[in-house]
């Protein structure tokens, strides 16, 4: 059985459905609460890398947190190392849930893309 870690908040639905997703297509889930162990600015670094993806899709745009400190306007202006610093300091501001098996990355949830990434867990 192969595994997969996923950084989640288990009252969001999309998390959860990415988690039972996951599991029917048989991967052992290691659940990591991201409000709780948000990844560090090191591990964000690599899981950025390895998603392919810029860095701006990690935020989760619609969250309170990235609202209230109005970061639209300040992201722009900021260095890279400081948004990862951002990131790592509060699991709010990441968008969720991000599942990794420490060669691929996928950020959010879409059976689609879910199915492309990851389907076929079972060796």
């Amino acid at each position: 059985m192969k595994s997969i870690k996923i950084y989640e908040y288990n009252k969001c639905g999309t998390c959860r459905n990415a988690v039972k997703w996951l599991k029917a297509e048989g991967y052992d889930v290691e659940q990591i609460p991201i409000f709780e162990q948000p990844p560090t600015a090191k591990e964000l670094k690599e899981l950025v890398r390895l998603s392919g993806l810029e860095l701006k899709k990690f935020f989760n745009t619609s969250g309170e947190v990235y609202k209230e400190q109005n970061l639209k306007d300040q992201l722009p202006s900021m260095t890279e190392d400081e948004k990862y610093t951002l990131l790592a300091s509060n699991g709010r501001l990441i968008k969720r849930p991000i599942a990794t098996d420490g060669e691929k990355v996928t950020v959010g949830f879409k059976p689609a893309q879910y199915a492309q990434v990851w389907g076929e867990a079972v060796e």
